[in-house]
């Protein structure tokens, strides 16, 4: 079991990173009746695309490569009459120009044999935001099927994507629409909080047993390496706590470059790697109660610690870090384990570096100031019973957390094991006990008021029993339509979990629809349920004048038969309900994170921007109202046939 505690950290490591794709610009491909190919992109809100020409040293400019022409030749090159902006930016230190919006590109051609027209290349390209750039490529590809002026299929988007049972007008993408609106609908990023959450880790393994011995022996070695030159003992020291801060640092770079957002994201409600993050927070929980101690092999630790001996200077002090990591281990896997599973939560492929850097920066600045400063050793309080009860207590909240996981699976696979109830009476038993374990003995006033505190989130948690919505906790519960007995009433119950049918519902009664792409495994989904779309007032407006429409992006139930569809120049294959869902989100709208909400008319037309995770209650409201006075005006200069 021991040997055992470095596969379980990379178990979790694995799963770090869920994420929204990347994909700033969307491209439509088609061939006009002018013998010009017309490339035209759409730029994500918030984002920029940079110029075909760029000076030196400056980002890659927008270039279109051929790699075969078949039929035709090209007349000149591919040209532009899109507006753009020049700026100067600090990144490159230079004026810069670029496009914004939905530029389109032309490259010109003569045709020379109509029959066998055959034009193939691909785009690449640069695009930035005012937080981070990205350089992709598309694929693009002519036939002589295109010389009719009939648009090409858009890489990423396929004109024939739509499963053949939906109309086809309502699957047509409004990327471009959806721009139109420009950027209200941008999503507020959670780097902040993912660092606070980390770092409050980290302070937490600084009370771990593990950790304890080292700090004494820490401050020795350093002071002996330099005992009459505190000018560079205490540049060594810094540069250790900077050595530890780095190697945590890197650690979650590796994660976020080997498993990327794309990748990840269809694990998100996988039964074995949520069952995975269950099992090994149940076996962390045990460790923390005392029934056995994860530990690296004892020979693992001696043979880094002996070569941070054997190098002097950097070197050698990099791999005391490497060995406080590691030695450190037994302890703080558990915690890191937890964040990194936290972090499968969150929307950006950052994640796991920045919360490695915040659990990194609280391990390191400790052991830094000991080591300036030997005399804080002694103010340090001895380990003793403190310790082992904030072992046990660390276990019980494992363990809850460990169930958001079963849960997770457990909806997303249709097996209807933990409804929202049951996981309620776990939770209050488990906490229940916790509070128990702390009242044993009356041994002292902090145990008793925390005690106190632990039975009255138990009070807190028993209406939820009853269909309360409890919404401080709703991020960890199930929603709210897994509650099988609700006296509260108070729940937003999509009318429809089709898409199809829920548009067809929503012309036949002269109403705008909502869309709501959720998952079962999306956190700030049921923090939005809870506090924005229980709301009354919101209730009211979503029930009188829209039909909502939710879909379950990561359904795992299997769809009667499986469509073959054709993304990114591959063929892909839609299995479940999530696929076709999550699916019609990317080729429909362009995006791939949840939540997110859009109003259409009944042509599937967007009436309003997306709106992503705020728990602003009145912003939401405004946004339904415009989106239903946008609406309206619409159907009464078109006049819609019902």
């Amino acid at each position: 079991m021991r040997r055992a505690a470095w596969f379980f950290l990379l178990l979790s490591a694995a799963a770090a990173c869920f994420a929204q794709i990347e994909k700033p610009v969307t491209w439509q491909f088609s061939v006009d009746n002018k013998n010009e190919m017309v490339f035209a992109a759409s730029v994500a809100p918030g984002w920029h695309m940079y110029n075909l020409t760029m000076p030196d040293g400056g980002p890659n400019p927008t270039t279109f490569s051929f790699e075969k022409i078949s039929g035709a030749k090209l007349a000149g090159g591919v040209t532009s009459n899109a507006r753009l902006t020049t700026k100067y930016e600090k990144m490159f230190d230079m004026d810069l120009s670029y496009f914004e919006g939905s530029p389109k590109f032309i490259q010109k051609f003569k045709l020379t044999g109509a029959g066998n027209f055959e034009v193939s290349g691909y785009v690449s390209y640069s695009a930035c935001n005012i937080k981070r750039c990205v350089s992709q490529t598309e694929e693009f590809s002519f036939t002589s099927e295109d010389l009719s002026g009939a648009a090409k299929k858009p890489v990423g988007q396929t004109a024939s994507a739509a499963p053949e049972t939906a109309p086809g007008d309502l699957w047509r993408p409004v990327v471009g629409e959806l721009n139109a609106f420009g950027p209200e609908g941008e999503a507020k990023a959670s780097w902040l909080g993912v660092f606070l959450l980390s770092f409050a880790g980290g302070l937490l393994a600084l009370l771990m047993p593990c950790i304890w011995p080292i700090i004494p022996l820490t401050v020795s070695v350093f002071l002996k390496r330099s005992p009459n030159n505190f000018k560079k003992a205490a540049w060594e020291a810094s540069l250790y706590g900077l050595s530890i801060l780095v190697i945590y640092l890197l650690f979650g770079l590796l994660v976020t470059l080997i498993f990327g957002a794309g990748a990840l994201n269809s694990l998100a409600t996988n039964a074995a790697a949520n069952l995975t993050f269950f099992a090994l927070l149940v076996i962390f929980s045990l460790s923390f109660f005392g029934a056995f101690e994860l530990t690296l092999p004892a020979s693992w630790a001696d043979k880094i610690n002996a070569q941070s001996r054997s190098k002097a200077g950097v070197l050698g002090i990099f791999f005391m870090a490497f060995t406080l990591v590691i030695v450190s281990f037994s302890c703080t896997a558990p915690i890191i384990g937890t964040l990194l599973v936290h972090m499968t939560t969150t929307e950006d492929i950052l994640s796991p570096a920045v919360g490695m850097f915040g659990f990194g920066l609280a391990l390191a600045l400790p052991f830094t100031l000991f080591a300036l400063a030997p005399s804080l050793m002694k103010k340090l309080p001895k380990s003793g019973d403190w310790l082992n009860t904030l072992k046990v207590v660390l276990g019980f909240l494992e363990l809850a957390l460990a169930l958001k996981f079963l849960s997770v699976a457990d909806m997303a696979y249709h097996w209807h094991i933990l409804s929202r109830e049951l996981f309620l009476v776990l939770w209050i038993l488990i906490f229940a006990s916790l509070g128990v374990y702390l009242l044993r003995g009356f041994k002292s006033a902090y145990r008793i008021i925390s005690a106190a505190a632990v039975f009255a989130f138990v009070s807190y948690m028993i209406p939820g029993l009853w269909g309360a919505p409890l919404k401080h906790i709703s991020a960890f519960l199930p929603p709210i339509s897994a509650q099988r007995f609700n006296l509260y009433g108070n729940a937003l119950e999509p009318k429809f979990y089709d898409y199809d049918e829920g548009m067809r519902s929503a012309r036949q009664n002269n109403k705008p629809a909502m869309i709501d792409f959720t998952g079962y495994g999306c956190v700030n989904c049921r923090k939005m349920e809870a506090a924005v779309l229980s709301d009354p007032r919101v209730k009211a407006i979503i029930d009188d004048d829209f039909v909502l429409i939710s879909l379950y992006v990561d359904d795992r139930a299997k769809l009667p038969q499986i469509i073959e569809k054709e993304e990114n120049g591959k063929k892909i294959k839609l299995r479940t309900v999530g696929d076709k869902w999550s699916f019609l989100q990317r080729y429909k709208f362009g995006a791939d994170a949840q939540p997110y909400y859009i109003l259409l008319d009944n042509d599937g037309v967007p009436v309003a921007p997306w709106y992503a995770y705020d728990e602003n209650v009145d912003g939401f409201i405004k946004y339904l109202q415009d989106g239903l006075k946008t609406y309206n005006e619409t159907k009464t200069r078109t006049k819609l046939p019902r």
